[in-house]
């Protein structure tokens, strides 16, 4: 019997070292990750300390105490998940502290994946440090893909750790801060399995509605802190818009030349995204940031198309959904969305 039991548990260990070995890059990142993580959690600062430490500016106290008021807003009047979420601050010290990476098929609009556990298939992966994203990055060049890295303003760990506020939010307006407050909370609230696109649109959906109305009832229908949102809005939608028939364009130019020789490709590929990018002068975006103005002179390539896709491509459905079935409320719409998805 004794010889059986240590026979089994050898197994088992053999088991355990085989799967750490196959997954062994798997492993390595998740410790990575694990580990970058953790360091922000332990350096953040308790929110209620800094609000009475006479050293900390009353302008970022004010934004302090606006995340709080946006995000009991959004747990009593949206019914998004109460969490320990952005009640500690973490000092960037103006530096950037999160690298996402994001590929896409270089004529076709199609994402490259990475399989995790538990949330499953994501088109990015995320890096605490900048040279093992420009060392993913260069990997998937040399494979081929067009890759694109970005900073992201915030990320959700789905309620798995205890979210900061990052200092460089603080930098945000009124309807912007609100908005990402928001969006983070929804995937907090809810994340399903194998659905990014879904996922990312919701909360983007949620996170834009869910700040218009945070501002109406905090600062009013005429105050400047909604216009300004509102007018924000309005040109950004705009601007998704024409990046969204840009995909529409590119999956037709695509398809044609798809028998061309690859110097023929690239060049009608190149003129394609040209032209989507130097049209964008018609559009007239009053509060255009200057990083999209900017992509009028640079050629973007198909990963940062396949952005505006995850994020923005199903946003009329949502705005149907939750008018025709739902009336406009958005807290019965959550409350749905959560009855008929399991989350992660």
């Amino acid at each position: 019997m004794r010889n059986r039991f240590l026979q089994g548990l050898l197994l088992v260990m053999v088991l355990i070292v085989a799967l750490a070995l196959y997954h062994h890059e798997l492993l390595i990142y998740a410790l990575r990750q694990g580990h970058g993580q953790l360091t922000i959690i332990w350096k953040a600062e308790p929110v209620e300390q800094l609000l009475v430490d006479p050293a900390f500016p009353d302008s970022l106290k004010q934004k302090l105490r606006l995340i709080e008021e946006v995000r009991r807003f959004a747990i009593d009047s949206l019914g998004l998940t109460d969490t320990k979420n952005y009640r500690t601050l973490y000092n960037q010290r103006g530096k950037e502290i999160m690298w996402v990476v994001t590929a896409s098929e270089p004529f076709a609009l199609v994402a490259k994946e990475w399989r995790f556990p538990v949330v499953g298939s994501v088109p990015y992966k995320g890096f605490f440090n900048e040279s093992l994203a420009l060392k993913e990055k260069q990997l998937l060049e040399s494979d081929g893909w067009d890759v694109t890295i970005r900073n992201p303003g915030g990320w959700s760990t789905l309620g798995w750790f205890t979210d900061p506020i990052l200092s460089g939010m603080l930098n945000r307006n009124e309807g912007d801060l609100a908005s990402l407050i928001i969006h983070e909370m929804v995937h907090a609230t809810l994340f399903v399995k194998d659905s990014v696109e879904f996922n990312e649109n919701l909360a983007s959906f949620i996170g834009d509605r869910g700040a218009e109305l945070f501002l109406q009832v905090t600062y009013g229908e005429n105050s400047t802190e909604l216009q300004r949102y509102l007018q924000e809005e309005y040109d950004y939608q705009q601007y998704v818009e024409h990046i969204l028939r840009g995909c529409d364009h590119l999956d037709s130019v695509y398809s044609k030349i798809r028998e061309l020789p690859l110097s023929e490709r690239l060049r009608e590929k190149e003129n394609a995204i040209r032209r989507i990018m130097l049209s964008l002068d018609t559009l007239h975006l009053v509060t255009m940031p200057v990083t999209l103005r900017n992509r009028t002179t640079s050629i973007p390539n198909n990963a940062y198309f396949m952005s505006f896709r995850r994020y923005q491509s199903r946003q009329e459905d949502l705005w149907y959904e939750l008018n025709e079935v739902f009336h406009g409320d958005i807290r019965a719409y959550v409350q749905a969305m959560k009855k008929r998805y399991k989350s992660v």
